[in-house]
């Protein structure tokens, strides 16, 4: 057993005897003459710490307490010829592991409670080793993850673009095989975030409104285009067609979990505030403040963009449409921000 022992002890004699026999265990003995001494020797390669406890200047109970203080976390043995009751209770309170009596009667008994003492202070460093090594592996499966974490983040965000790319040039592919339609979900997107700014939207809300302008019309994509492109008033049948868009075009978003909000306001893009739109025939209060936006996007620009059955109405007639509605079909507050912004701007829209 090679085990280091620091002992202090002021009486020379003691000291030496017990330096003797530890050695004869086969222990390193380190022997200091005061507790002053032993602070200042001790360091972590020590197992054990012999302590008597009638020393002159710095006791073994004051030299105990400086060890605890510096957090020392080496077994402690008190050597002591006195065996009163009182001794016994402070040392417990200091955390002592053990008494040695001297004179040294029983030579086994003593090197029995060094060995335990050794035993000790390698459980306490096993258990400092595992905990740092514990956390070293936390540590590193923590960055680990965290970089897994983030190659997922990238991919998932490629991922999404790259849907919403696809999904994009669809839908523009589409609307440019009309001349009527061609560029009026860009136009809607447009409106849309003009109003959004104007309204003073959170960036997140921005972000959802965008992709749910880009998208509103995506239902049409599975729609008889000769229903959209036919030159005059749609039949009863072809209406009904084009009023099933909203929810086609949810139905083609629901797989797409990145976007449940934008779905939902797809759905419901063609709803009114007096609860007369389709398909469920919200109202107003069912309706979000971004649905509402969207509503008077898609309505301004279906009103201002030339139609082969109609005219199309100037900036400040489709305003005054929009007002007339307002309150039945469009949402008040949104109506009269939209108004201002496109009416004080009315020379970069079309007239």
């Amino acid at each position: 057993m090679d085990s280091k022992i620091l002992i202090a002890d002021d009486d020379t004699l003691v000291r030496t005897a017990i330096k003797k026999i530890l050695t004869m265990f086969g222990h390193q003995v380190v022997a200091a003459e005061s507790g002053c001494e032993a602070l200042s020797l001790i360091n972590d390669d020590f197992d054990v710490i012999i302590l008597d406890i009638n020393m002159p200047d710095m006791d073994g109970f004051e030299t105990l307490d400086k060890l605890n203080q510096r957090n020392i976390d080496i077994p402690v043995l008190f050597l002591t010829g006195a065996g009163s009751m009182d001794y016994a209770v402070k040392a417990i309170n200091l955390g002592a592991y053990d008494f040695l009596t001297k004179p040294i009667a029983d030579l086994e008994m003593f090197h029995v409670k060094v060995k335990r003492a050794i035993e000790k202070r390698q459980f306490l460093r096993n258990q400092q080793l595992y905990k740092q090594n514990l956390e070293k592996e936390i540590r590193e499966k923590t960055k680990e993850l965290a970089e897994k974490n983030a190659l997922l983040e990238e991919y998932s965000e490629h991922l999404e673009n790259a849907t919403i790319q696809i999904m994009s040039s669809l839908q523009a592919a589409m609307e440019e095989k009309d001349e009527y339609t061609a560029g009026h979900t860009n136009r809607v997107t447009e409106y849309s975030m003009l109003l959004a700014e104007a309204a003073y939207l959170s960036q997140e809300d921005c972000v959802t409104l965008k992709r749910a302008a880009q998208f509103h019309d995506i239902g049409k994509l599975v729609i008889d285009l000769s229903c959209i492109q036919k030159p005059g008033p749609l039949t009863l049948e072809e209406w009904e067609l084009i009023k099933k868009h909203p929810e086609i075009g949810a139905s083609i978003i629901e797989p797409l979990s990145f976007m449940d909000k934008e779905r939902e306001i797809i759905r419901h893009h063609h709803e009114k505030v007096d609860g007369s739109g389709y398909p469920d025939g919200c109202t107003g209060d069912e309706l979000d403040t971004l649905t509402k936006i969207i509503t008077i996007a898609d309505s301004y620009d279906a009103m201002t963009s030339k139609r082969n059955y109609r005219r199309n109405l100037t900036t400040v007639e489709a305003v005054a449409e929009l007002r007339r509605c307002s309150g039945s079909q469009f949402d008040q507050e949104m109506v009269e921000i939209f108004a201002k912004v496109v009416l004080s701007a009315r020379s970069l829209y079309k007239q």
